[in-house]
């Protein structure tokens, strides 16, 4: 099943179409797209037999973020050895947890301000929860999960890495800086939801590419991990980790720039595709 939100109305999509969730189920089910993570395992049911020949065409841009309201937003540095060798750290022995504030939600497509001239991207698979999870062991994970979409953990590296101790959520938290999109996928769609190919281009260039089958902590082991601590509610949020190739670990940095196209995917779930704007040439220094 994939799910989305159009134009702010939950939708089903099937054959390259859409299902306006609410008219089909005759108001069974909200059309705000927030309220059905508190139903998924009733709407996942009714889903199955929703018939399909009622799709309507729709167009990309209508296309929103699909968690509008999350009570938690998780995400994961170093998740990748390779990240983090790139970073200058050692594969971490238990998660580096942080979190993104809500604000920074945007959908899969559009304009993106740049605050600064440090901006970096980082593409990651993100997990939306579908049913509590507290103290759940990682073998019935995946059971907890909704689905999984694409996400962008865009970060502002001067304020992030700024001490004495570092800024790392307000750093990733400016308006803009989490895209998630175009579609929820759920597990059951995939061959292997364990290994699954991310990465993101800009302007057509391969900036990252990485498969799942390379996290440190996969999302079952996030999810066991996390709820050993405090509830996953239903609509919460996993940002779980970007793969190597991000910016700031170059020689020499690179940074995202006014007008840059960043597109982003997820195999099986689709792509992102957002342009940045902002900043003047004597706040880009003449520097990429």
């Amino acid at each position: 099943m994939r799910v989305t939100n159009l134009d702010g109305r939950l939708a089903l999509l099937s054959g390259g179409g859409a299902i306006d969730v609410e008219r089909a189920s005759d108001g069974r089910f909200a059309a705000d797209p927030q309220q059905i993570y508190t139903e998924w395992e009733q709407f996942r049911r009714w889903a199955d037999g929703v018939n399909t020949e009622t799709v309507e065409p729709f167009a990309a841009t209508a296309i929103r973020q699909l968690v509008t309201a999350p009570r938690q937003i998780f995400a994961i540095g170093l998740n990748y050895s390779e990240h983090a060798a790139e970073s200058g750290f050692t594969a971490p022995e238990h998660p580096a947890v942080f979190t993104k504030f809500a604000g920074s939600l945007t959908g899969p497509s559009g304009m993106i301000d740049l605050p600064a001239a440090t901006v970096d991207w980082e593409v990651e698979v993100v997990a939306v929860i579908g049913r509590e999870a507290y103290q759940v062991p990682e073998s019935a994970a995946w059971d907890h999960v909704a689905g999984l979409t694409v996400g962008q953990d865009l970060s502002e590296r001067t304020l992030q890495l700024s001490g004495p101790v570092p800024q790392f959520s307000l750093g990733k938290s400016y308006p803009g800086f989490s895209p998630i999109g175009p579609a929820l996928v759920t597990v059951d769609e995939f061959l292997n939801p364990d290994d699954l190919e991310l990465g993101c281009q800009i302007n057509g260039e391969l900036v990252q590419k990485g498969r799942t089958t390379d996290l440190i902590f996969s999302v079952p082991e996030l999810v066991a991990r996390l709820s050993s601590v405090l509830p996953l509610l239903p609509g919460d949020i996993i940002f779980t980790g970007t793969p190597a190739g991000v910016g700031h670990a170059r020689t020499p940095q690179r940074y995202l720039r006014p007008g840059d196209e960043l597109v982003s995917w997820v195999e099986g779930i689709g792509e992102m595709r957002h342009t940045f704007t902002g900043l003047s040439a004597m706040e880009l220094g003449g520097t990429r």
